[in-house]
C-alpha cells in the first residue's frame, strides 16, 4: 500500500506559505507507517514543537492501473474520506533552509490520520466535494474540489505516469488554506459534505 500526497494543490493555501504555485502536481510519498487508521490513537511526536494539521480528501484506489487516462480515472476510485497530512512545520523549514528533502516532517510515524470511507458511488458531483477541519469546534480549513489547480481525474492521471497505482493505494489530494498548529488535547473533527468522518484527539 502506497501512501501519495499531492502538495500546494489549493492557490491560497501555497500563498499563505509563501510557495510557488506549481504548474505540474507536486507529487510526495508518505510510508504505510504513516497511515492511523479510524479509532487509533495519535500521540503529539516529541522530535517537534510545531506540529500543524492540514485536513484534506483523500482517495482509495480500486484496482491496478498505469497511464490511466483522465477520462477513466474516476473508475479507478472504490471510496473516499478526509484525512491529515501532518506536518512537523519547524522541521520542515529547517530543511527547506538547507534544500534537503524533508520527509521526516511529513512521513513519521502516524502522520496521516484517516477518517471512516464511504463509496465513491454516493458522490454525484466531483467538481463539488467540501471537506472542512474543526478543531475545538471552530472551524479552521473548509475547501471544495472546483478550487483544486488539479483537479481529481488529472491527478490520477499524473500519478500513474510515473507509478502502477495499485488496488488500497491512497491518494491525499492537497490542503485548503488555514493550516495551522495543534496541542495536546485539541479535537480534531474532519468532514466531507458535512458528513463527520474523521474523529481524532491529540495525545
Amino acid at each position: 500500500m502506497k501512501i501519495f500526497c499531492i502538495g500546494r494543490n489549493y492557490a491560497k493555501h501555497a500563498e499563505e506559505l509563501n510557495n510557488e504555485v506549481p504548474d505540474q502536481p507536486l507529487v510526495f510519498m508518505k510510508p504505510p507507517t504513516a497511515l492511523l487508521k479510524p479509532g487509533q490513537p495519535f500521540y503529539y511526536p516529541n522530535f517537534t514543537s510545531d506540529l500543524h494539521h492540514e485536513c484534506e480528501l483523500v482517495l482509495k484506489v480500486a484496482k491496478n492501473g498505469k497511464h490511466i487516462k483522465p477520462d477513466f480515472a474516476l473508475d479507478y476510485i472504490s471510496e473516499l474520506t478526509v484525512g491529515i497530512d501532518f506536518t512537523a512545520r519547524d522541521l520542515q523549514n529547517q530543511l527547506k533552509e538547507k534544500r534537503h528533502s524533508w520527509e521526516i516532517a511529513k512521513a513519521f510515524d502516524q502522520a496521516a490520520p484517516i477518517g471512516k470511507f464511504v463509496s465513491s458511488s454516493t458522490i454525484t458531483d466531483w467538481d463539488d466535494i467540501t471537506i472542512e477541519l474543526m478543531v475545538n469546534g471552530e472551524s479552521k480549513q473548509k475547501g471544495n474540489t472546483q478550487l483544486l489547480l488539479f483537479n481529481i481525474p488529472y491527478l490520477i492521471h499524473y500519478i500513474s505516469t510515473y507509478f502502477t497505482l495499485q488496488t488500497g493505494d491512497l491518494i491525499f489530494t492537497g490542503t485548503p488554506a488555514g493550516v495551522g498548529p495543534v496541542q495536546i488535547n485539541d479535537h480534531l473533527e474532519g468532514f466531507l459534505n458535512s458528513e463527520k468522518l474523521l474523529n481524532l484527539k491529540i495525545q
